[in-house]
This record gives C-alpha cells, sequence and structure tokens, in this order.
C-alpha cells in the first residue's frame, strides 16, 4: 500500500500496469492525479470513492492526504541484475547504503540517486529497510526510476563492484581526503552508513578511499540522506562541469 497524492500520482504515472486499486476520499478534486487515474481506465484496477475512516482504516496510522493505492511493481532487485547493470554501463554511479534503517531515509536517498541520474542504489537485505509504503512517499516516484538492488552480502558485493572497474568511496567524517578533492568522474560508487555508526568495519576495509564532507559548522555529523545528497552531486559536478553537458 502506498499513500498521499504524490506517490500515488508517481505510482501511476511511471507504472500504472502495478497499480491494483486506488482509495480517494469522498469529495476530494485533484485535477493532477485525475488526469492520472486516466491512465487506469483501460486496465482493470478499481477506482473506489470512499470515507475518512476508511481509508484510516486502510492505512493503518499513515498519513495518507486521501488517497491510497495497492500497487505491485517495482520489487527490489537482486545480485544478478546487478551484475547485468553493471555489464551494460560504461561508467556507472552508484550509491551504496550500509544498514540505513529508516525508511524515510532511504526514500530520501533514493530520490537524491534518481535525480543525480545514479545508475542504482544498494543495499543489505539484513538490518536495513525495504522498499514500503513510507519509502515510496519519501522518495516520492524516484522509486520508479532508479533501480534498488538488496544483497546478502555487502562487503562481498563492493569486492564485486571493485572487480568490475569501480572506484569504491566511503564517507567517514574523520577521514583526512575531502569529498571536494577526489576525481568522481569514473565508475563509482559512494558507501554511506548508517544512521548513527557509520560504516561497519568490514564495509570500511572494503572501501578504496574514505572521504569527509567538510563541514565549518558547529554539527559533527549530516543525515545520511544530506551526506548522499551532497556526495552524489558532488560527483555530477565532476562529471558535467558545464549545463550542457546535461544534455
Amino acid at each position: 500500500m502506498i499513500y498521499g497524492p504524490h506517490a500515488v500520482h508517481e505510482a501511476i504515472a511511471y507504472d500504472p500496469a502495478g497499480i491494483e486499486a486506488v482509495w480517494i476520499e469522498h469529495g476530494r478534486r485533484d485535477r493532477r492525479l485525475e488526469r492520472a487515474l486516466r491512465k487506469l481506465e483501460h486496465l482493470e484496477a478499481p477506482i473506489r470513492r470512499v470515507g475518512r475512516a476508511e481509508l484510516d482504516r486502510l492505512a493503518e496510522g499513515a498519513a495518507h492526504q486521501g488517497v491510497i493505492a495497492r500497487y505491485s511493481g517495482t520489487p527490489a532487485r537482486g545480485e544478478g541484475e546487478l551484475a547485468d547493470l553493471l555489464e551494460a554501463t560504461a561508467a556507472p554511479l552508484l550509491l551504496v547504503l550500509d544498514q540505513v534503517q529508516d525508511p524515510h531515509n532511504l526514500g530520501a536517498c533514493l530520490r537524491s540517486a534518481a535525480a543525480a541520474g545514479a545508475h542504482g542504489v544498494v543495499a543489505p537485505r539484513d538490518r536495513a529497510a525495504a522498499l514500503g509504503p513510507a519509502v515510496h512517499k519519501t522518495a516520492a516516484g524516484a522509486v520508479q526510476h532508479v533501480p534498488f538492488f538488496q544483497v546478502t552480502n555487502l562487503a562481498r558485493t563492493l569486492q564485486q563492484l571493485q572487480r568490475a572497474g569501480l572506484i569504491t568511496v566511503g564517507a567517514a567524517g574523520e577521514a583526512e581526503a575531502s569529498c571536494y578533492g577526489l576525481d568522481l568522474t569514473g565508475p563509482l560508487a559512494l558507501v554511506l552508513g548508517g544512521e548513527g555508526g557509520g560504516l561497519r568495519r568490514l564495509t570500511r576495509e572494503r572501501c578504496d578511499r574514505l572521504a569527509s564532507i567538510p563541514m565549518p559548522g558547529p554539527m559533527e555529523s549530516l543525515n545520511v540522506s544530506v551526506a548522499a545528497g551532497v556526495l552524489l552531486f558532488e560527483a555530477v559536478r565532476q562529471r558535467f562541469p558545464s549545463p550542457g553537458d546535461l544534455g
């Protein structure tokens, strides 16, 4: 179940076949959403107008803003599909998340990765957030744009990335090298740790380089999704030094 008009709109816009049903609050008027719902007319997904109490029951306490959809698309991908991506992509840009457990942080990381044109986001299966309603809502449609890979062993996956020619750069606040001083233009995996603990020891050891984000202010660290955005868009800046290159 995915909640909220924006998350539901994006799922309909980019993967209408994955929509199984939509519930909308009686009397709600949203022209943008109504236009998107027309894509479902030739499919078998029912659109039900219901009261607030029914939406509250379906959402089980989540903030639905008057719109809910049951969505079956965009499953997480696995190691084999990651290998296929590495083989088919000349200079991959990946975001690797080491045990990010807050679904809102995962959703925000997916959104930044999609905005930066990253080729995928990689996370472990265990002790990490998975694709769910909160992720879809926070990602605001990014789940339909950037592949999300779940792997069994993250350290082994980092070795796989290195064998494929990617440089693995781990984010660490104590690192002497600044992210602004590294070459982020080639095949690259940016590796960030989970909330609180940062990179695990074995993950850190598997990184080719460690880099910090300079912070002249009084705070010692950034939220993982903010740090992901900083690193991703530094890579974008280096890869596309002039606005015309983005096209």
